[in-house]
């Protein structure tokens, strides 16, 4: 019986997580569209708000266009026209002083993973963690700032380290190069190693590369 419930849970787990992650994704999406619709319901005149109202209950609407309207603004966005939008829009936030951090902040994250020419988690690597005798999984993001190597004055990469089993929260952390091995498995394979806390082994080979041996913190 034991081992005919762990088989079943081995089938349904991974689809009911999938489920439930689309789920969670389509719903936020639907609340945005809710909330707008719900805005210009309250300052349209009751009959045509009426109409509204139908159209906004009717499932499925909120998700689709939501989606076309992400689509549309992506169009705009790298238009010609669209540039010149974005670029005003900059500027106006840039003049807010509390907004302007957060949002460059957020702008600057979001071009550098969804942009294929930039360099975050470009690698998986082996760095020692939390002591010198131990070794985890972590992902190579880029390297330092100028004036933090220039005080440290060695060679040295920046590094997310994720925590299992939910890889989107970690540390940020700065590591000598040297001090690091470059695994041959992809940042996928990498990734869903650490997500199953080591149980699922990467499909490639799993052989170790690296230019010089690590040096012992």
């Amino acid at each position: 019986m034991k081992k005919y419930f762990i088989a079943g849970i081995l089938v349904w787990a991974p689809l009911a997580i999938t489920v439930w992650v689309i789920g969670w994704g389509l719903g936020l999406l639907d609340s945005v569209y809710g909330s707008v619709m719900h805005a210009i319901i309250v300052v349209l005149p009751s009959e045509t708000a009426l109409d509204f109202q139908h159209f906004r209950d009717l499932p499925g609407v909120g998700i689709l266009i939501v989606i076309a309207v992400i689509m549309f603004t992506g169009l705009l966005a790298i238009s010609f026209a669209g540039q010149w939008w974005l670029k005003i829009w900059d500027k106006f936030v840039n003049r807010i002083p509390i907004v302007r951090s957060i949002y460059s902040s957020v702008q600057q994250v979001s071009s550098t993973l969804f942009s294929g020419s930039g360099q975050a988690f470009s690698k998986a690597l082996l760095i020692r963690y939390p002591h010198a005798d131990s070794w985890v999984i972590a992902f190579q993001t880029g390297v330092p700032a100028r004036e933090v190597t220039t005080k440290l004055g060695e060679d040295y990469v920046n590094v997310f380290l994720p925590t299992t089993p939910n890889p989107t929260s970690g540390f940020f952390m700065i590591v000598p190069r040297a001090q690091t091995i470059e695994l041959e498995m992809s940042v996928e394979e990498a990734l869903k190693h650490i997500v199953s806390m080591g149980s699922v082994p990467p499909n490639s080979s799993s052989g170790l590369t690296t230019s010089q041996s690590p040096r012992h913190l």
